[in-house]
């Protein structure tokens, strides 16, 4: 583990917050390009609804498919649009001295936090992945949120791998995208790392658990409900969060049905917020879920309306 400097205890004795929803943000492209002006639209459309902050160049916002200068570029464009609104910039790759290098290109831009996967593709030990990520965190000047998401990356967090690593005062908190629920109520039930939920699905079981909120795709869309069902849930008020939660269900299954951020995306050009266009490897939404994510979307006011009643 190493020795820690008294600065880094006080760092933990102040840990910010990453409670509420946060919005990991798609890129819009125009011909190849990252299209800035639709995401600077994008990112005022959504601080004003009540999200706790942006994460930039997630998954979900194609960063594999985005050179460094790129990615830089869009964060300065959120930057511009989110006002107040914090920022946490997302992390990728295996070649350590290369993130390393990145980290430190990143401590300038004054971010609440980096969210950082486990390395892609290698597959290495627990110690390995301890090693990794307390490094990463020796050098970032900001808060490190763990990205537990082993669909893509191919490593599997163990729970006591995520026990130890909070012993970092810079590491605070996990995006968690494990789909292991018992790990989870450890997780919340420890204490020592802010749970968000990384699966739509997962909100409201994780929040109601006690979790701090989500990093949620889904959070494009109907924004303002998602963002009341955190709230609702982190005071204790289930049932009126239920009602608000269950029409969002099969619009957010919906969304999953073909690789993220495809389906998003066709939903999102529907609503004109941008163009249906991704980066190869990525494509769009075949036809049919398209057509399908438009009739759930416009029949939510229904189930609104029918929950309400009941």
């Amino acid at each position: 583990m190493g020795l820690f400097l008294e600065k880094d205890v006080r760092m933990r004795e102040l840990t910010p917050d990453f409670s509420g929803l946060w919005i990991p943000l798609v890129t819009p492209f125009e011909r190849g390009a990252v299209d800035h002006p639709a995401l600077y639209r994008l990112v005022r459309h959504l601080a004003n609804q009540g999200v706790a902050g942006f994460v930039v160049c997630g998954s979900t916002g194609e960063a594999a498919a985005l050179s460094p200068r790129e990615q830089l570029a869009v964060l300065d464009t959120v930057r511009s649009a989110a006002g107040d609104l914090h920022l946490v910039m997302g992390l990728s790759g295996y070649h350590l001295p290369e993130t390393l290098e990145w980290v430190r290109t990143l401590n300038s831009r004054g971010l609440h936090g980096i969210l950082v996967p486990a390395p892609h593709y290698i597959r290495p030990s627990q110690t390995g992945l301890i090693q990794w990520f307390e490094a990463i965190a020796n050098v970032s000047t900001s808060p490190v949120v763990i990205y537990d998401i082993p669909a893509r990356t191919g490593s599997t967090l163990a729970l006591e791998t995520l026990r130890t690593l909070p012993q970092h005062p810079r590491i605070v908190a996990i995006k968690d995208c494990g789909a292991d629920d018992i790990k989870t109520q450890y997780l919340i039930a420890d204490g020592a790392l802010q749970v968000l939920a990384g699966d739509d699905s997962r909100i409201f079981n994780t929040v109601a658990l006690g979790g701090a909120g989500a990093i949620a795709a889904g959070g494009h869309l109907h924004t303002q409900r998602m963002v009341q069902v955190i709230a609702l849930l982190r005071a204790g008020e289930l049932q009126t969060a239920r009602a608000l939660w269950r029409p969002l269900l099969p619009l957010l299954n919906a969304l999953f049905a073909e690789p993220n951020p495809g389906p998003l995306k066709a939903l999102m050009a529907h609503q004109g917020l941008l163009l249906n266009e991704l980066r190869a490897p990525m494509d769009a939404a075949s036809e049919g879920l398209t057509a399908r994510l438009q009739e759930i979307s416009d029949g939510i006011p229904a189930l609104v309306a029918q929950t309400q009643a009941a």
